[in-house]
């Protein structure tokens, strides 16, 4: 080989050599300077997003572990701001394909209900009258046309005509590019999605719970911008049971916006918005979690990770007894039912026709349980959505828990706190006399009455307190209130509950102990001593709940001890065992009652149900049953008030059931429902729990 041959050569390479480093050159300054590598363009194309991985909240269970209240895992058809195709004619073809699908698997077409501002079908459009009937959905007209810099009062052929321009529906010259059929279902959709502020934080739901078959189709086709979150719907396994118990779970209200978000929820979370589902939220709820979904141009998914593990809720156990919640609300459904179709045999008024709502608890006096707790009327939440309307207008108000928050005069029953104060104040003893007279004559010779005298024109003649007790005489009661005064009467009452918070968890009223500090405290008439003889029998101001005459009732059982009553058993990890919280008996105040007052007022209540007011309901019992009638007068026009409160077994109580009904007219009466709850409990009847 020549020398040229080798200089040309060496000129080849040179220039080979100075080309390479010029492009070398070039493209690092082109870095340095723009800060883009070449071969990290089809990074720059990919789309990450972001999907919420929703966790399980915890359910609910009985004391027994019965399922109360579980999930229901379903998937839902969605439209996905963030993945969806970037053209109009991307998103056209893939909605199209998507109404092809449904309609393929037999799931219609679910956008035909579409509220649109234009009805008719392509090309003549109108004003749609009935959606502008709506004010909400003419505010968002308004502010459609304001984002498009529309006029509000443009007219349905000029709109028409800029948004099938503007979605890609008519070529540049106003030809239609799909089927009349294809371009009315776009627009009215493409009107939809915007109307509902379809955004990355906005999804879009189509279907709610769609069967597997449909998500498997869907996902072959391939379609961007349809995804299939999954969602979490209550099931409520004793539906129409429990409902002022169990409680529902929504979406935050705005009055509780600022509390939720400061402890970390999302504006769109599903939280308890009553009862037990509210009061244990900071047990059933679960953390959500993240995974990150990549994406190339072509909507192919190239990478997907878990970016933080959702964390489950824990279930919560109740106290309650789910048999005995059934037996309890049948029992006192029936119970009223009875009175008032009983009273319609009798002749005259007032004798309990008029019966129509009521409230019952049923509590473990020795560590303050909720075992039953029943509201009439009320509500199923699994219908509820749909039963709305008549719950709304029910002028009875069904979703009032009256067993938690019904105003009612305890009557009699309030006769057992006196009698506690009287003897341990040695005011009288256990055999202490007192000649009754009917006519309470110490402050006015037109003084109170005893019933027995408003009935019948007599006294009960010589008593003492037990024979007071068991004939409920008002008389007795309003000569030891008066040697007892209103302040050692409510200190006493005070210490056994009444007046005074019970400790559930659920909202509660905390009742009226009447008195000088309570007309006080609310603007009303100075105390007097003679207002003290109504106090004494349970009447004056006097008005608690059926949960607090419970709750009173278990503290007398007890000798003065009063539990904390409370509806939360144990919470447990989520579809566990694994215990982390066991509830335990929580004494709030003790009063010290001597054996004998304690003897004395248990052996004139079990008196009460032997030979006194409640005989006929529990003078053949198979269990002794302790326990007090009561009556109160709430109005000229109805019924009265009835109440009974009773405890059984006699000799080691078990459970304490309180009943109050609405214009029940007699106590006694009212002793039915409890009865039947004792049936149930004690195992005495078909279908009981034990």
């Amino acid at each position: 080989m020549n020398k040229k041959a080798h200089l040309a050569r060496y000129i080849a390479l040179g220039v080979v050599f100075v080309l390479i480093c010029l492009i070398y050159i070039t493209r690092l300054v082109n870095y340095q300077i723009t800060g883009v590598d070449f071969y990290a363009y089809t990074k720059t194309n990919t789309y990450r997003r972001t999907e919420i991985i929703q966790s399980h909240r915890g359910e609910l269970y009985d004391r027994n572990g019965k399922p109360l209240v579980t999930n229901k895992y379903t998937y839902d058809l969605v439209f996905d701001y963030g993945s969806m195709p970037r053209t109009n004619a991307e998103k056209n073809e893939m909605f199209l394909s998507l109404l092809g699908a449904l309609e393929y698997t037999g799931n219609g077409d679910p956008f035909s209900e579409i509220s649109s501002p234009i009805s008719g079908s392509y090309p003549d459009f109108s004003y749609n009258e009935a959606f502008f009937e709506s004010a909400s959905a003419k505010k968002r007209f308004e502010r459609v046309m304001k984002d498009y810099a529309l006029d509000v009062d443009i007219s349905s052929e000029k709109l028409v005509k800029y948004f099938l321009k503007y979605y890609s529906l008519v070529d540049s010259k106003g030809e239609p590019k799909y089927t009349p059929e294809e371009i009315t279902f776009l627009l009215k959709l493409r009107f939809d999605l915007y109307f509902n502020d379809f955004a990355p934080t906005n999804p879009y739901t189509i279907i709610k719970n769609v069967d597997m078959s449909l998500i498997s189709y869907i996902k072959e086709l391939g379609l961007r911008g349809v995804t299939f979150p999954q969602s979490v719907e209550r099931v409520y396994n004793y539906p129409g049971y429990a409902s002022h118990i169990l409680g529902r779970t929504g979406k935050i209200q705005a009055a509780d916006a600022e509390y939720y978000t400061s402890l970390g929820y999302p504006l769109d979370a599903i939280v308890g918005t009553s009862g037990a589902e509210k009061a244990f939220e900071s047990y059933l709820r679960g953390v959500d979690g993240k995974k990150v979904i990549v994406e190339d141009a072509y909507g192919n998914v190239i990478e997907e990770y878990i970016e933080k593990e959702p964390i489950a809720g824990k279930d919560v156990y109740l106290t309650i007894d789910i048999d005995l919640q059934i037996a309890a609300e049948i029992a006192l459904e029936n119970n009223i039912k009875y009175i008032a179709e009983n009273a319609l045999t009798v002749e005259g008024d007032h004798d309990g026709e008029d019966a129509d709502a009521g409230g019952l608890t049923a509590i473990d006096p020795n560590t303050g349980e909720l075992l039953a707790s029943a509201s009439y009327p009320t509500y199923n939440l699994a219908t509820f959505s749909e039963d709305w309307p008549s719950i709304r207008d029910n002028p009875l108000s069904p979703m009032t828990n009256r067993a938690f928050s019904g105003m009612y005069p305890p009557g009699s029953t309030f006769k057992i706190a006196t009698a506690i104060a009287a003897l341990e104040e040695d005011i009288i003893s256990p055999e202490t006399i007192i000649e009754t007279k009917g006519r309470y004559t110490y402050y006015d010779a037109n003084g109170p009455r005893c019933w027995i005298y408003l009935m019948h024109g007599w006294s009960h003649g010589k008593i003492d307190v037990t024979e007071a007790i068991q004939e409920s005489c008002n008389y007795f009661f309003f000569e030891v209130g008066r040697l007892l005064g209103i302040d050692k009467l409510n200190h006493y009452c005070s210490s056994l509950g009444l007046g005074q918070p019970t400790g559930i968890e659920l909202p509660e009223w905390n009742g009226i102990l009447a008195g000088p500090e309570y007309r006080e405290n609310n603007g009303l008439d100075i105390w007097n001593p003679g207002d003290t003889l109504n106090a004494a029998i349970g009447q004056a101001e006097n008005a608690f709940s059926p949960l607090q005459l419970s709750t009173y009732m278990s503290a007398v059982v007890n000798g003065g001890t009063r539990y904390q009553t409370h509806l939360l058993y144990a919470v447990k990890e989520f579809g566990t065992d694994n215990v982390i919280y066991q509830s335990n008996p929580n004494v709030v105040s003790a009063l010290d009652i001597s054996t004998e007052t304690h003897t004395t007022v248990l052996e004139a209540m079990k008196d009460v149900t032997e030979n006194g007011s409640a005989s006929r309901l529990f003078r053949n019992y198979a269990i002794k049953v302790g326990g007090k009638t009561g009556t109160a007068q709430v109005s000229k026009n109805a019924s009265d008030n009835a109440i009974f409160t009773a405890f059984a077994p006699f000799d080691d109580p078990k459970i304490v059931v309180s009943c109050v009904i609405e214009r029940g007219s007699s106590g006694t009466d009212a002793g039915l429902s409890v009865r039947d709850i004792f049936d149930v409990y004690f195992g005495l009847k078909e279908g009981s729990n034990e």
